[in-house]
């Protein structure tokens, strides 16, 4: 029996992950933080597929690499209940659910021509201005707690506000790697002395080093795809945007943003319109590319799109989980690297809060009464805890009646 195997009373049958993740892609509302916590009840209290202390180990992995950090953690799951096909499984059930009422969306939005001027199209755009400004409050507190980080966060957003574009957005990410490296030594601690839990997943390391010879290569390939055409155009900017997003959930909006709107894939209104779908559907919120594959304005579109987008956004995230298992526990102690995910967490904030000026605010919020539906969605989700579907569906249906 390979490292990476569980003992065999503990596997699961490739359709039993599937089934179970399944239901969760069905229900888990709320974005990366709460699937997070579904997984935990899911996982570790009720199936007990691993303890607390490896599933905190196995998080920590997941926040540390780029990509959707909440789906890395169901593919490994996945991979230690039913090896690479389980990871498969957990991914297709975690993630189709949201991708088929995306995609279905989108179908809506490009049949019907006059549809970006609709009300309840306006309200959606009001209630992503108002969860877009949640998420930067709240990563601001997490990931921003002291001085040095919220100047990190503040430079970031200057930059990319000053000089718009993907290099911007890129360069800035690396710089607040490297200035973190520099700048931030005695203020983030090394999680060394955090215990020995050890990673229930393993897989032995002439799998995982082909693997993350594969994301490498995959993170030089992809910005020249992303110059190409047609569906190597489509998979390389998406396979781009998911090897440089770290955290998942609402940071990969100011990525994603620029390199489909500010390169014409698609349209500002459709754009944002997506955007504010996504939050009323369960699942991850990196499935927003299936929406933009499909209402992509060059070919491959529609359900072509959908599938191209949404493989090439995810498979770096899946070639991590494979490839990082065996190294993370030597890595998780080197000081050096928490203070480059803690500069580059604290840059993440400075894009998503520069994007929610510009597209959110500015392309999304156009009249004083879209303004106040976006503050009401505001206090409704800040305030008064109300679950982000339901604003969102609120907010379009206010938005058929007003705007």
């Amino acid at each position: 029996m390979t490292s990476s195997e569980a003992p065999p009373a503990a596997r699961s049958s490739v359709v039993s992950v599937f089934v179970v993740f399944l239901r969760l892609g069905l229900t888990s509302f709320g974005g990366p933080v709460a699937h997070l916590g579904y997984f935990r009840e899911a996982f570790v209290v009720r199936r007990r597929w691993l303890d607390e202390d490896a599933y905190a180990d196995l998080v920590a992995l997941c926040q540390f690499l780029p990509g959707p950090a909440s789906s890395q953690v169901g593919m490994a799951l996945g991979l230690q209940r039913a090896g690479l096909l389980g990871l498969v499984a957990a991914w297709c059930g975690f993630t189709l659910p949201s991708a088929v009422l995306l995609v279905a969306f989108a179908l809506l939005v490009s049949g019907s021509p006059d549809v970006a001027r609709a009300g309840w199209l306006l309200g959606l755009q009001a209630a992503a201005a108002a969860v877009v400004a949640q998420a930067v409050l709240g990563m601001a507190r997490s990931l921003t707690p002291d001085r040095r980080r919220a100047t990190i966060a503040g430079a970031a957003a200057v930059v990319v506000l000053l000089v718009p574009g993907p290099a911007a957005q890129v360069g800035a990410i690396a710089g607040c790697g490297v200035i973190g490296a520099v700048w931030l030594r005695g203020v983030v601690r090394s999680t060394a002395d955090h215990g020995n839990s050890g990673m229930v997943v393993r897989i032995p390391r002439w799998v995982a080093v082909p693997a993350l010879g594969a994301f490498a290569v995959l993170l030089v390939v992809a910005p020249v795809a992303a110059a190409g055409t047609g569906a190597v155009r489509l998979f390389g900017v998406f396979a781009q945007a998911g090897s440089l997003v770290f955290g998942g959930g609402h940071v990969v909006l100011p990525l994603l943003e620029s390199q489909t709107v500010g390169t014409h894939l698609a349209g500002q209104a459709d754009f944002l319109a997506g955007y504010g779908a996504a939050q009323a559907v369960p699942g991850p919120l990196f499935t927003f590319a299936a929406y933009l594959g499909a209402v992509s304005e060059t070919s491959p579109t529609g359900l072509v799109g959908a599938a191209v987008a949404l493989v090439g956004i995810f498979l770096p995230a899946a070639l991590l989980v494979v490839g990082a298992l065996p190294f993370w526990h030597r890595l998780r102690g080197l000081p050096w690297a928490r203070r480059v995910l803690a500069g580059v967490n604290a840059g993440v904030v400075g894009l998503l809060a520069a994007a929610l000026w510009d597209p959110v605010l500015t392309e999304g919020v156009r009249s004083v009464t879209a303004l106040a539906l976006a503050v009401a969605a505001f206090v409704a989700l800040v305030h008064w805890s109300a679950p982000p579907w339901a604003v969102v569906i609120g907010a379009g249906l206010l938005g058929a009646v007003l705007l």
